[in-house]
This record gives C-alpha cells, structure tokens and sequence, in this order.
C-alpha cells in the first residue's frame, strides 16, 4: 500500500486486513525521509528502532489497535525515551531522556511506529523553524520559505508524506502556523485535554501537544488516543469530549449550529490574498448549509498579555541556562527569556488575572456561537532570510516575538480549540489556511466543521 494520499485511518486498516505490512509502511517512510533531506525536518531519524517495532507488530495477528502499524514523528521538544530532546539548544544537546511523554506513550500502545523526531526553533521560542544544533528547516512548497514554527519540522514532513501524523506542541499557534504554511491539518486541543508531561517546563499555562496530519479524520483519530488525565500532568483534566471519530464521519447538522465568521477579530492586519482565500472557504461551508454571521469577541488586541505571561513563564525555564549558555544561544533567544526576569509574582500573577477576564470574553462570545471561523494566519510562509515579516497588508509588524501570529494567540490564553485546514493558494502557489475555534472542550464541534468543510473542498485530493 502506498502512504501517497493514504491517512492513518486508511493505514491502519490495510495493515489490519493484511492488504499492507507495517514493515511496508514504515520503509516508505524511510525512503520519503531520505528523499526530502534538503527540507531538513527531522533532526534525528530512528530507522532501526522503527523497523524492529514494526517486525513485532506484524508478528502478531487479529491486532485491532486503532494505529496499528503507522509511522509517526514526535517534535524534538517532547520527550521520546532514548531519542535525544535538545528543544533546539545548544544547552541541551546531549539530553535524552528515558521516560516518554504521556501522549507518546499513547500513541505507542495504539500502534503506532515513531520513525523519527522533528525539529524546532530554540525553545520552541519562534513562528520559524531554525536553531544552531540542527539547522534550517524549509518548506516543501518552495525551499526558500519557512514552514513556520515552532513545530516547522513536523508541518514540513506531514507535508511531504513522511508521516500521516506528526506530534507538536502549540503555545501561541505552534501547531497552526506549520499546518497553515504548509498545506496540513493541524489541532490545537483544549486546555488540559491531552497530558503533556513528563516534560520541559515551558509556558504551563499556555502550551498543549497535539497533532499535525493530513486529513482531519487522521486529527481526530490521533487526539481520540492521546485525550484523557494522566497522574503526570496535574494540568490535565478528566472530561469527555464525545465521540470525535463519529464527529468526523457524519455530516454537520447546520440547522444546529451557529457559526460565526470574522476576517481579522477587528483588529488583526491580513493580507488580501487572505482574506480572498477566507471568503471562499466559507462561501463554500454556506453553500453547505451552514448559516454564518459576521461576528467576533469583544476582546482586546491579545498579544500583550500574551507577552505577560509567556516571558516571565519561559524565564523561569530557561533563565537558569543563561549563566553558562547565555552566549551560546540562537541570536534573540537570549533576548526574550531575559524580558521575563524583571517581571515578580505579583506582576505574573496579575497577568493571568487577566488572562481569566479575557477568557470571560470568549466565553460569553461562545454562549451565542458554537464556532468561529478566521484565518489561521494573516499572511503565506515568509522567507527563510527573516525571522519575521516587517508589514502585513502594508502595516508594520512589532519585531518582537512573533506580534504576527496574533490571530493565534486567543486559543492559548483561553484555552479553547482550534483547528486549522487548508484552503488554498496565493498568487505565489503558497498553502493559505482557515481557523475552525470553539469553546473549551468543544474539540468534536470544531473538528466536525473542520471536516465538513474539508469534504466541500477535498485538499488531501490535490
């Protein structure tokens, strides 16, 4: 069976049936990895260690594991037991860990085959993907742009057929902004849905992992194994978000659903090309049957809160590195963990006071509307020569820390969920992507319009 348009879902079954091996499935892998090494989106590739899980696993018959025999990437920030976990720093080059994250664990004991681990920017500090341990990583559609960040290496290998899923993590869009960049579905979980830990410490209260795939049914079949409170994360929280495989594979009953749609919230500069691809997108949801209605929270310009809180929780993680690494990090790293140290208890915790104000907002928002559509990012991939772009639609963007992918930041500081799909191209031939945001725990309600919409517009076909 080739993996070329096939998911996980598809995958799975095949090996299931004895129509594939996972041995099959996992040399493709290899050998799309090997052909796509300019792209440079792994940073280690476990090919021996792969090829033997998948030896044991075709051993063994009548396995109805729900990935049985898929290959899969984990982000280098997330801990895999005997793969290294740099976080992209030169701090942490020789770290690895022997304990598995909790969401790797469960994608494991699905069946799943880890062949390789992805890479990110320094800390997972950047809407780019670049840092001096392991380098540049590109983007499939056009070598010279970015794939985004933090998690660009596992949007890249999704991208180009590497793995059906990719594991990433997202604390101001990280899983987002690749799956926008680079043509791919991404999900950003609630809040507490999937365990993050044992892990690094970075930005507690904004962070989740989630997956990066190629179909939104693959999305849900990866957070419908990894959802559920651990002992390991104390963040994690005991809810049942109902049926997400179900959600996916019905259509969408409109006639229930109140959906909200909004350009840019009222404040957030998009490109036109944007904003073209936007209004397609839900003409195409409209012509569905879903009825929409312009509409956006009343809720502040969100990236200096975002900032409030994110630099004094990743100075606490990474501000003890500085005294011996200081020198030695990516150019601006340095830069934003020291932001964080000026700021006390009072003053991070008055933040997040905040934080649960502007939450209220939402809420309320999503008392009279049970999605939201936006864009997912205002603008295509940039070029890999910046570490961000100066202008969007001809306004100056703030060189600090990624003020440009502020249409992201909501679904942190809230906590809701939010996935992204593809909705074509700009003039350049570079990916656009549409925002799909519910509210907290709503995962299945915003999947199943997020596949409703990827059946009114098949991207996987192209």
């Amino acid at each position: 069976m080739s993996q070329a348009g096939a998911d996980a879902w598809a995958m799975a079954g095949a090996v299931r049936s004895g129509g594939t091996s996972s041995v099959e499935l996992v040399e493709e892998s290899l050998r799309c990895i090997a052909a796509n090494q300019d792209t440079n989106a792994f940073t280690v590739v476990l090919a021996e260690q792969a090829r033997a899980a998948a030896r044991e696993i075709d051993r063994h018959s009548g396995d109805d594991r729900p990935l049985l025999g898929v290959p899969v990437s984990v982000k280098d920030h997330i801990w895999l037991a005997g793969a290294p976990a740099t976080n992209g720093s030169v701090a942490l080059a020789g770290f690895v860990p022997d304990v598995d994250a909790v969401p790797v664990q469960r994608l494991k004991a699905a069946g799943a085959v880890v062949v390789g681990k992805t890479n990110n920017p320094e800390f997972c500090y950047r809407g780019y993907t670049d840092n001096d341990v392991f380098g540049l990583t590109r983007n499939p559609w056009s070598p010279h742009r970015t794939p985004g960040g933090s998690s660009g290496g596992a949007g890249a290998s999704v991208a180009y057929g590497a793995t059906p899923i990719a594991l990433g993590t997202d604390g101001g869009g990280s899983i987002r902004i690749p799956a926008a960049f680079c043509g791919v579905v991404g999900h950003k979980p609630t809040f507490g849905l999937v365990p993050k830990m044992p892990g690094f410490r970075g930005w507690p209260t904004l962070s989740v992992d989630g997956p990066l795939t190629r179909t939104v049914r693959d999305a849900a079949l990866a957070l419908s194994v990894m959802a559920g409170p651990s002992p390991h994360d104390e963040t994690s929280t005991p809810v049942d978000v109902g049926g997400l495989l179900e959600a996916v594979s019905r259509p969408v009953d409109w006639a229930r659903l109140r959906v909200a749609v909004s350009e840019d919230l009222g404040w957030a500069p998009v490109d036109r090309s944007v904003r073209a691809a936007f209004r397609t997108a839900v003409e195409a949801l409209a012509r569905d049957g879903a009825r929409v209605s312009e509409a956006a929270p009343e809720a502040p310009y969100p990236t200096p809160l975002w900032n409030d809180i994110a630099l004094p929780e990743g100075f606490a993680s990474e501000g003890p590195l500085l005294e011996q690494w200081g020198d030695r990090l990516t150019t601006g790293t340095r830069e934003i963990i020291e932001a964080g140290r000026s700021v006390g208890a009072a003053a991070y915790l008055d933040a997040l006071h905040r934080k649960q104000d502007y939450g209220l907002a939402w809420a309320r928002f999503f008392e009279d509307f049970d999605v939201l559509l936006t864009p997912s990012m205002p603008l295509a991939a940039f070029g890999t020569d910046v570490q961000s772009p100066a202008s969007i639609d001809g306004v100056p963007v703030d060189p600090f820390f990624d003020d440009w992918c502020a249409l992201a930041l909501p679904a942190n500081l809230t906590g809701c969920p939010a996935t992204a799909v593809p909705t074509g191209f700009d003039e350049d031939g570079l990916p656009l992507g549409m925002q799909v945001m519910g509210p907290r725990f709503s995962d299945a309600r915003v999947l199943a319009v997020a596949a409703a919409y990827e059946r009114a517009a098949p991207w996987p076909l192209r």
